[in-house]
């Protein structure tokens, strides 16, 4: 292994300080406006039509851009996963000041001028002007004097943003209200993430209370003094929320955990409605009929219209499935309640869904699954999962030792690279067949603790792009998870759907890892929502495939590898209750796209949002809420604990649907017959991950799949093809 020893590129560090990290974010909105300022005094289209060049004008800025991505992602990442909270705090206030800069820069007419100046130059302009719906391809970039698709795509959304970003607008009030809408967006979606990831509430309960509750989940807990002596606090993170409402026996428990789950960000609903009228107002200004039109046109849905339609069409197929999977829980819950002698009101709750779908699977398909998860210690399944990615994309991962660490680190510390003890740090490099070179670096933090992220999530660290010299920048990627801690009797084991989670947020990893991009901004996972999931989602395929089952377990006590018949078992239960799991998603989707397409601001100044949320859950699940038990529908605010409709998923959840059409056709007509192919893993990689979003993703899609994507798959896999 000593060819790995020395990556050509040091680790990013992890040094900041609560003022070096405000003062760092400045320094680089300085850097940057001087920049601006200078190509403003230097390059004069009016005077000189021809000084207005793609080199000249667009060439610094993004170099500039580039340059800024390695610590601006660091300086905001402190907030997500930093122990110490003036780290989180000045993290927040870093992303805020370059948030507010780019509205800034966004809204520089003079700038703008230099830009629309190259873009007319181009032969871009005439050619897009002629058709609208072109995609930018090889053959068009090098007709408009540019010299590939990357470069073109940059120009032609760079003009555009301007234009989207309200330099289309007069100037006066209509520009300048723009702007703070702008401003105010940002200010509540960085409170918003700041108050679920500080979100710190919870629930005391006596034992008997928390009867069934796995005994490992319980070790856990906070126990009680004083008024709550003898009782043990169940706080909403996932290691304590999702194993009570899968085992607690006691429905009132379950209810009770449900609904303060819900409840438990109440300050952010305020926040949401305050985002979504501003948002409508914004949309409005620029003369869109709403929020969804706005976000959706540079989509691969283009328009609202095709993800209403997709969404419609798939409520109607799955609506009867639904129904079929409610009646048989609700006789399981009617027999349940009468063998304990509980009273049954013939209601499927919202509730009582975890647990009777484990309930379920478990009596119906022999399966246990904290059984199942005796074979996934989480250490050796990470190392079962990267063994498959280096087989099948050609890389190797190679952990990082307190003395690798020590030798590599820019200060000589080994500490220094890492924001927390827990984190792993894996040097990431080509195989021999894929000529040696080094990739970037991979990341774990997979504890919860206090102030961390409390989902799973991949954050790009640092992007890959070329630098000026020809040589290559490389990316550091991390992925920051919640799974249970070990504890002294045993490791951390993984259920089988964090398994998947853990898969496909790796997904997301390679995807960076792989990124090939010239510039930053198109590197790894950054393409467009309703593609983005897509290349992590196909990779979820593997856990339920039989000899990738096997390969990635190995039981905690002896070693042992999953047994067939419980993998059998296991694959059989792959759609079991799949219509109500896809139901859900479609809440969320079409919740989603209702809050972004009022036909007018007044419908959206007068509308509950927790009302709706509440009413399009029991209407599309089907599942009955508190209503039935005579609660208002404004018992709940699950918009609010919703960040991503916050954090950059609006009228975009549906990409999460969407794209699982583009995952399954991929899987289906190029892996299914042979998962580990290296030869197909090889050219996904090279054909799909690599291009990130550095031209159109149809284009990377066809070119992959050699014809255009189809939804006969995905209707396939849902077992919805009739």
């Amino acid at each position: 292994m000593a060819k790995y020893a020395n990556p050509p590129q040091p680790p990013p560090l992890f040094t900041g300080t609560k003022d070096s990290i405000v003062a760092d974010s400045k320094s680089l909105c300085d850097r940057t406006r001087s920049l601006l300022d200078s190509l403003v005094a230097n390059i004069k289209p009016t005077e000189n039509p021809a000084s207005a060049t793609f080199d000249a004008v667009i060439r610094p800025q993004i170099e500039d851009e580039n340059e800024s991505s390695l610590s601006a992602r660091i300086l905001g990442f402190y907030q997500y996963v930093s122990a110490d909270s003036a780290l989180r705090d000045a993290s927040t206030e870093a992303d805020k000041i370059m948030d507010e800069f780019g509205i800034e820069c966004s809204m520089r007419e003079d700038v703008f001028r230099l830009v629309d100046a190259v873009y007319s130059n181009s032969g871009l302009a005439a050619s897009l002007e002629k058709d609208k719906n072109r995609l930018i391809d090889d053959a068009l970039a090098k007709s408009a004097g540019l010299e590939d698709v990357e470069s073109a795509r940059l120009l032609e959304r760079e003009r555009k943003s301007y234009i989207r970003n309200g330099l289309g607008l007069p100037e006066g009030p209509k520009r300048d209200r723009f702007k703070e809408i702008k401003k105010r967006l940002s200010q509540i979606q960085i409170a918003f993430q700041k108050n679920l990831n500080e979100e710190n509430g919870g629930l005391w309960f006596t034992k008997e209370e928390l009867d069934g509750v796995p005994q490992d989940v319980l070790d856990t807990l906070e126990k009680g003094t004083g008024d709550n002596e003898g009782k043990l606090r169940l706080s909403f993170k996932y290691p304590d929320l999702f194993p009570t409402l899968k085992f607690a026996k006691n429905p009132e428990t379950r209810r009770k955990v449900f609904i303060e789950n819900e409840n438990k960000c109440n300050q952010n609903v305020p926040l949401f409605k305050e985002a979504i009228l501003l948002r409508d107002e914004a949309a409005r200004l620029l003369g869109y009929p709403d929020h969804a039109s706005f976000r959706i046109e540079d989509k691969m849905a283009k328009t609202p219209k095709t993800v209403l339609d997709f969404l419609g069409d798939l409520k109607t197929r799955l609506a009867a499935g639904g129904v079929k999977e409610i009646e048989h829980l609700l006789a399981l819950k009617k027999k349940d309640h009468e063998a304990r002698s509980l009273p049954f009101d013939g209601n499927y709750y919202l509730w009582d869904h975890r647990y009777y779908d484990r309930m379920m699977v478990e009596q119906e398909y022999s399966i246990d699954e904290n059984a199942i998860a005796e074979y996934f210690p989480l250490k050796s399944t990470v190392a079962g999962m990267l063994r498959i990615f280096e087989e099948l994309f050609g890389l190797v991962f190679v952990e990082l030792t307190p003395e690798d660490r020590k030798r590599i680190s820019p200060t000589g510390k080994g500490e220094d690279i890492s924001w927390h003890e827990d984190v792993i740090i894996f040097s990431v490099w080509n195989d021999e067949g894929e000529g040696n070179g080094f990739v970037g670096y991979l990341y774990l933090d997979l504890h919860p603790r206090p102030g961390k992220y409390g989902h799973a999530a991949n954050f790009s660290l640092q992007p890959g792009f070329l630098k000026p010299d020809g040589t290559r920048r490389y990316p550091a990627t991390a992925l920051v998870c919640n799974f249970s801690k070990p504890t002294e009797k045993k490791p951390s084991l993984l259920k089988h759907d964090e398994v998947v989670t853990l898969f496909h947020e790796l997904g997301h990893g390679i995807h960076d890892l792989a990124g090939r991009t010239q510039y930053a901004r198109y590197h790894g996972t950054s393409t467009v929502r309703d593609f983005v999931e897509a290349p992590s989602q196909m990779l979820e395929n593997w856990c339920w495939t039989p000899s990738q089952l096997r390969s990635l377990s190995s039981h905690y006590e002896t070693g042992q590898p999953i047994p067939d018949d419980l993998i059998e078992k296991l694959i059989a239960t792959k759609h079991v209750n799949d219509a109500l799991f896809n139901l859900r998603q479609l809440h969320f989707g079409l919740f989603d796209m209702t809050v972004h397409t009022p036909k007018t601001h007044e419908e959206l100044e007068n509308l509950d949002v927790s009302k709706l949320y509440n009413d399009l859950r029991v209407q599309i699940s089907q599942i009955k809420g508190p209503e039935a038990q005579g609660e208002p529908s404004t018992w709940g605010n699950g918009q609010a604990t919703f960040g991503h409709l916050i954090g950059g998923y609006d009228a975009g959840y549906y990409g999460y649907l969407s794209s699982q059409v583009y995952s399954t056709d991929m899987f289906y007509s190029v892996f299914k017959s042979n998962p580990m192919d290296p030869v197909e893993g090889r050219r996904y990689r090279h054909t799909v991950l690599e291009k990130g979003g550095s031209q159109d993703e149809m284009l990377t899609l066809e070119q992959f799949l050699g014809r255009k994507p189809s939804t006969e798959a995905f209707y396939k896999e849902l077992g919805l093809d009739n």
